[in-house]
């Protein structure tokens, strides 16, 4: 576990540091801001989808580092999948970050994501390392108002 440990905060630091994609995508066919009212991070995702896959996508705004480098990998994991594939990502992503503590996730779908595991046994964090996944989400769905962290525990079921 210290192994896993080590990892995510590398993974995290480097992610902060030298976020990927965070980038203003001009040619977007959809985008959505998400704000999470407790800690005032704000993410936009922006992503280029053609014929139902992601060729391209980027995210802008401020907020903590676990925020911005969930963000960075997502949009490393996410681009060239399909709407469902982001979605089977979004979920996969989502049991790992909100499992009990003897709760399983399939390490193999997530690849580089699992290095942020650890942040299950923050529950603080959890609204922190999601933003990004839910304004993905939410943008993916044609979805035109603001995603709030506050909604995203109803948002993650349906």
């Amino acid at each position: 576990m210290s192994d896993l440990r080590e990892l995510y905060q590398e993974t995290v630091m480097d992610h902060n540091r030298r976020p990927r994609n965070f980038r203003a995508l001009d040619e977007a066919t959809c985008s959505l801001e998400g704000y999470n009212p407790l800690c005032g991070d704000r993410v936009i995702v922006a992503l280029k989808l053609e014929d139902g896959v992601v060729t391209d996508i980027g995210f802008q705004g401020s907020g903590c580092a676990i925020s911005k480098a969930s963000a960075s990998m997502m949009t490393e994991t996410v681009k060239g999948k399909t709407r469902e594939e982001a979605e089977e990502l979004f979920q996969g992503f989502h049991q790992m970050i909100t499992r009990p503590d003897d709760g399983d996730y399939d390490p193999e779908m997530l690849g580089d994501l699992e290095a942020l595991a650890g942040v299950a046994e923050y529950p603080t964090r959890i609204k922190c390392v999601m933003l990004g996944w839910h304004t993905l989400r939410g943008a993916l769905r044609g979805q035109r108002e603001t995603v709030a962290t506050e909604e995203s525990s109803r948002m993650s079921e349906g």
